[in-house]
C-alpha cells in the first residue's frame, strides 16, 4: 500500500499524464521530494539565465554552447510580454524576440529550459514586462483580484501555451521545456495588498493548471502556492529554504550572481568563491536545482531598461554582458557542475548524516544501502581556516568554504580554492573609426506643428506617449502685461514646476533654465528658479523625460510621470498664476524622431552642420556619424565618458539610453573584495565617483562591412568628438 506521501506523487505523475494531448509521445516530467523527474530519472540540475532580447539572435547558439560546456542543464527566461505585445493586439516574434527560435536552440544545444511566462517579470526590465496600453484599460488594477487584469493576463498567457503546444516545444511533446512559472515574487505583493491579492494569486495559479501544459509549473517567493505547483526560492541564499509540502523539490530559481545597478549607483560583483560556496550549501541540504540569476545578463537595449536601471545588464554574469566567458568564475563553477554530476545518484538515494565538527564545521554524508558514499565538509568561519580530521584523515578548508569528497575520502573541489585560470579583459579603441561628426540641433516644438496639439491643463505623461518616446514637450505661453512691476523693479517672478518624473528640462522663450532630473528613490522632480520675462507673450516649454518605467511595487496602474502641477509664476501684480489652468500644447517625441534621424539620418530638409560649426556641448543636439566595422570578431561597444545624457542608434538599432554624467555614489569597498562572509547588496561594490556606466554594447550583427550610421541625441550636451569605438578582448 502506498505512503500517503508516495500516493500524492503518484496522482500529480497521472495528473501531468492525463493532461497530455501528444498521446504518443511517452516523455513524463515529473517530481518528489528529491527532485525533479525526467523521463523516470530524478536529476540534480544546473540552470542559468540567460534572457533572449537581452542578446541578438546571433550571440544566442554561442551563449548556449558556453552555457552547456560550462555544466548548465537548463537555460532559464522569463516571457517579456511588452515586447511581444507592444501595441494591443499586435504581436511580435521576430529578431530578438523570437522565442521560439531561442527555445529550439537551446534543444539543439543540449539544454532543457524553464519559461517563466508570469507575465510579471520585474527583471529590472521596462514596466516589469506588462505593455504600456494596460495601464489605460477602464478600470484596470495591476496585480490583484480585478477582472480587466485578469482577462487581458488569461489571454496571453493562453496564447503562449497554445504556441508552445503548436511548436511542440514542451519535454512532454519531445521538445525541452521542463519548467514553466505563473507570476513572479507574488508573495511581497500579497502582504502589502492583502484579501484581493490573496484570491488573484491563487485564481493565476489555477487558471495556469488548467491550460495542462503537461510539464510543471513553479511559482517563486510565493509560500501558499497551491498543489500541484512547486514554491521555489530567490535569494544570495537558499539553503535555509523548505517548499510548502514536504513532497514538493527544493529549487533554486534566482541564485542572484550580482546585483541590479541603476544610473547613480555602483556595480556589484560577486566573488565566485562566495557563489560555490552557496551552491555546495543548497545541494548539501536537500536542493536539486540551482537557477543562476544571471548566468549571461547581456544588455537593455532600446528602452527596455526599467526606471533608472542601466542599460547593461551584465549582472557580474558567468558570461558577461558580451558574451565572454568571465574567468576565473565560468571555469570554477564548470568544475563544481562536474563533481556534483559525478556524486549525483549518491546524494539524490540517501539523506545526509550530520556530523558536527567544530564550532563552525560539520560534515553531511550521504551513504545509501545500494552503495557509495559521498561527504561534504564545511567551514562556515567568515575568516579563519580550519584542519578538520573526518574519517581519521586530515582535511585543511579554507574560511567560507565547502569540500566535496566523492568516496568520503579525497577532497577533489572546494568552493574557496579556484584553480580556473583568472583572465583579463581590455577595451581597445579603434583607432581612427570615428570620424567626421555632424549636429543638428532640436530645439523646442513650434506651436503650429502638424504633430502639435493642445489641451486644457496638464496630462500625464505616459497616457500621451504610451511608452513610444522618452520625450513628451508641454508648452504653454504667458503673457505679461507691460504694467508689470518687476518688468521695472528688477525683481523677476519666480517659476515653480512640479514633474512627477523622471527629467525635467525647462526652457523660457526658447533658452534654457535648467536640466533636472530624479532617482529611483526620488523620482519627482521641482523647479523653482526666478526667470527673464518680456512685456507681452512668452513662451514656456517643458521638455518631459522618462528613464524607464518602474518595474517592481504594487499598484501599477497609478504610477505616474510627467508635469502634473502645480505650475505657477508668483511675483506679478495680481500675485501668483496658476500656469496649469489654461491651454497647454503638447508634442509627443522629439523633431529628430519624426524625421528619421536615427534610421537613415534623415531626408534633405535636415541642414546638418559639421566642421568648426559643429556644435558641441550644447543641450538638444543630434550628432551622425559614419563608421566601417573593424575586422575581426572581437565584441565592440561605445566609449560615451564624453557625452552627458541621451540615446544611441547603430543602423535604426537601439544601443538603448546612456547616461555618462551620472556618477556612482555608495560604499565601495576594493576590487575583487574579500568573498567570505554573507553576501548582500551593499557588499562587493566597486567604482564609486566614476560615471555609473561608459561602455556600450554594440552588436557585431547590427554592422555592415562598411558605412555604418551612428545617431545620437544628447539631451544636456557633450562633445562627439570624444566617442570612441572599442575592441572587447581578452
Amino acid at each position: 500500500m502506498l505512503s500517503p506521501a508516495a500516493a500524492k506523487v503518484f496522482s500529480l505523475l497521472l495528473l501531468f499524464i492525463s493532461s497530455c494531448e501528444i498521446c504518443s509521445v511517452k516523455s513524463t516530467v515529473t517530481y518528489d521530494r528529491k527532485g525533479l523527474i525526467i523521463n523516470g530519472q530524478r536529476r540534480i540540475l544546473f540552470s542559468g539565465s540567460i534572457h533572449y532580447p537581452r542578446s541578438t539572435p546571433e550571440m544566442w547558439p554561442d551563449l548556449l554552447k558556453k552555457a552547456k560546456d560550462g555544466g548548465l542543464d537548463i537555460v532559464d527566461t522569463y516571457v517579456f510580454w511588452n515586447g511581444h505585445e507592444p501595441t494591443r493586439g499586435k504581436f511580435y516574434f521576430e529578431g530578438r524576440y523570437d522565442l521560439v527560435r531561442f527555445i529550439k536552440l537551446a534543444q539543439q544545444a543540449g539544454l532543457y529550459v524553464t519559461l517563466r511566462i508570469g507575465p510579471y517579470a520585474c527583471a529590472e526590465w521596462n514596466f516589469g514586462a506588462f505593455p504600456a496600453w494596460l495601464k489605460f484599460i477602464p478600470g484596470m488594477e495591476f496585480r490583484i483580484d480585478n477582472q480587466p487584469f485578469e482577462l487581458e493576463m488569461q489571454k496571453w498567457v493562453t496564447k503562449i501555451v497554445d504556441m508552445l503546444k503548436a511548436e511542440k516545444l514542451l519535454e512532454t511533446q519531445g521538445g525541452p521545456i521542463i519548467l514553466s512559472q505563473i507570476e513572479n515574487e507574488f508573495e511581497l505583493v500579497e502582504w502589502n495588498l492583502g484579501d484581493r491579492a490573496r484570491v488573484y494569486g491563487q485564481w493565476a495559479a489555477h487558471m495556469a493548471i488548467g491550460l495542462n501544459i503537461t510539464v510543471p509549473w513553479i511559482m517563486c517567493k510565493q509560500a501558499n502556492a497551491p498543489d500541484p505547483i512547486i514554491d521555489t526560492c530567490n535569494d544570495f541564499y537558499c539553503d535555509w529554504f523548505s517548499p510548502n509540502k514536504d513532497y514538493k523539490p527544493k529549487m533554486w530559481t534566482e541564485n542572484w550572481t550580482a546585483w541590479v545597478q541603476q544610473f547613480g549607483t555602483p556595480p556589484l560583483y560577486r566573488p565566485h568563491e562566495d557563489l560555490a560556496y552557496s551552491v555546495l550549501k543548497f545541494i548539501q541540504t536537500g536542493g536539486s536545482m540551482n537557477n543562476y540569476y544571471m548566468y549571461h545578463g547581456g544588455t537593455n537595449f532600446d528602452r527596455t531598461n526599467g526606471a533608472f536601471v542601466t542599460t547593461s545588464y551584465d549582472y557580474d554574469g558567468v558570461i558577461d554582458e558580451y558574451g565572454l566567458p568571465s574567468e576565473p568564475k565560468w571555469g570554477h563553477l564548470s568544475e563544481l557542475h562536474k563533481v556534483i554530476k559525478t556524486c549525483e545518484p549518491t546524494i539524490l538515494n540517501s539523506e545526509p548524516t550530520v556530523i558536527p565538527l567544530g564550532p563552525h564545521q560539520e560534515a553531511r554524508v550521504f551513504n545509501p544501502p545500494t552503495g557509495g558514499c559521498v561527504a561534504f565538509l564545511s567551514n562556515h568561519d567568515p575568516n579563519l581556516p580550519v584542519n578538520l580530521t573526518f574519517w581519521n584523515l586530515q582535511h585543511e578548508l579554507p574560511p567560507w568554504s565547502i569540500s566535496v569528497l566523492p568516496d568520503c575520502r579525497t577532497a577533489v573541489y572546494n568552493s574557496a580554492i579556484v584553480t580556473a585560470r583568472k583572465t583579463e579583459k581590455k577595451m581597445i579603441p579603434v583607432q581612427g573609426a570615428l570620424q567626421n561628426w555632424e549636429s543638428y540641433s532640436e530645439g523646442t516644438p513650434s506651436s503650429n506643428s502638424s504633430k502639435t496639439f493642445v489641451k486644457y491643463g496638464l496630462t500625464e505623461h505616459l497616457f500621451l506617449t504610451r511608452d513610444t518616446t522618452d520625450y513628451l514637450w508641454y508648452t504653454t505661453e504667458v503673457f505679461i502685461d507691460p504694467s508689470e512691476g518687476f518688468l521695472y523693479n528688477g525683481r523677476d517672478p519666480l517659476l515653480n514646476i512640479m514633474s512627477a518624473g523622471h527629467g525635467l528640462n525647462v526652457y523660457v522663450n526658447d533658452q534654457l533654465q535648467g536640466l533636472h532630473h530624479g532617482s529611483l528613490e526620488t523620482p519627482q522632480v521641482t523647479f523653482s528658479k526666478k526667470v527673464k520675462l518680456r512685456g507681452g507673450v512668452n513662451k514656456i516649454s517643458l521638455q518631459s523625460v522618462a528613464v524607464g518605467l518602474p518595474n517592481i511595487g504594487t499598484q501599477f496602474e497609478k504610477w505616474n510621470l510627467g508635469v502634473l502641477g502645480p505650475v505657477t509664476l508668483s511675483g506679478l501684480n495680481e500675485g501668483t498664476r496658476d500656469l496649469a489652468k489654461q491651454n497647454w500644447t503638447y508634442k509627443i517625441g522629439l523633431e529628430g524622431e519624426d524625421l528619421g534621424l536615427p534610421f537613415t539620418g534623415g531626408n534633405s530638409s535636415v541642414q546638418w552642420v559639421q566642421g568648426p560649426t559643429l556644435a558641441k556641448n550644447w543641450p538638444g543636439t543630434w550628432y551622425k556619424t559614419t563608421f566601417d566595422a573593424p575586422e575581426g570578431t572581437d565584441p565592440l561597444a561605445l566609449d560615451m565618458r564624453t557625452m552627458s545624457k541621451g540615446l544611441i542608434w547603430v543602423n535604426g538599432h537601439g544601443v538603448g539610453r546612456y547616461w555618462s554624467a551620472s556618477i556612482a555614489y555608495g560604499n565601495c569597498s576594493p576590487h575583487p573584495c574579500y568573498y567570505g562572509g554573507y553576501m548582500n547588496n551593499q557588499k562587493c561594490l566597486s567604482g564609486c565617483g566614476k560615471p555609473s556606466q561608459i561602455w556600450y554594447h554594440v552588436p557585431r550583427s547590427w554592422l555592415k562591412p562598411t558605412g555604418n550610421l551612428l545617431a545620437v541625441f544628447e539631451e544636456w550636451g557633450g562633445d562627439p568628438t570624444g566617442i570612441s569605438l572599442l575592441r572587447r578582448t581578452i
